[in-house]
């Protein structure tokens, strides 16, 4: 098996919580909307600050790989809401959704045969393709393992399996 293919397979199962990872979906199955906004002593987040940020940084690092004038947001300051909660359910659903359809967004990248993953973004002096799905991997990775710990303290249980 080439390299390609043998790492294509290794991203996409990472970031679709396969494997030692506990995918985006599962840390939220069944979490109730009404607890979105409680704070946990000792927990810097709440459930809603970390799936709005979860999706607004893949959202940014997809469009730095797709877009040449790409600006950053703000750090920290435009990676993370202003709001403990959101602003209703509607947001909180489209939110998940974006996220969802970014993923599969990025999952079509990997699996697009002509894109060579260890190739440097045009527009960047030494970024790979390769390196920045590593990294939303890993930053989604960290964030959903707070989501379920947060889960666990406010006594909602989840299936990591």
């Amino acid at each position: 098996m080439d390299n390609q293919k043998f790492f294509k397979q290794h991203l996409i199962s990472s970031l679709s919580g396969k494997g030692a990872h506990i995918s985006f979906q599962q840390a939220l199955e069944g979490f109730p909307l009404e607890q979105a906004g409680i704070r946990v002593e000792n927990i810097d987040h709440t459930m809603w600050q970390l799936v709005y940020h979860i999706y607004i940084t893949q959202k940014e690092m997809l469009e730095y790989m797709q877009t040449k004038n790409y600006t950053e947001l703000e750090y920290p300051k435009g990676y993370w809401p202003e709001t403990d909660t959101p602003q209703n359910k509607a947001e909180w659903e489209r939110t998940i959704k974006e996220f969802e359809a970014n993923q599969a967004t990025l999952i079509s990248m990997i699996k697009d045969q002509k894109k060579d993953i260890f190739q440097v973004i045009p527009w960047s002096k030494d970024h790979t393709y390769f390196r920045e799905f590593l990294i939303i991997i890993d930053h989604n990775s960290y964030h959903i393992g707070q989501m379920v710990d947060l889960r666990m303290l406010l006594k909602i249980p989840v299936k990591d399996w």
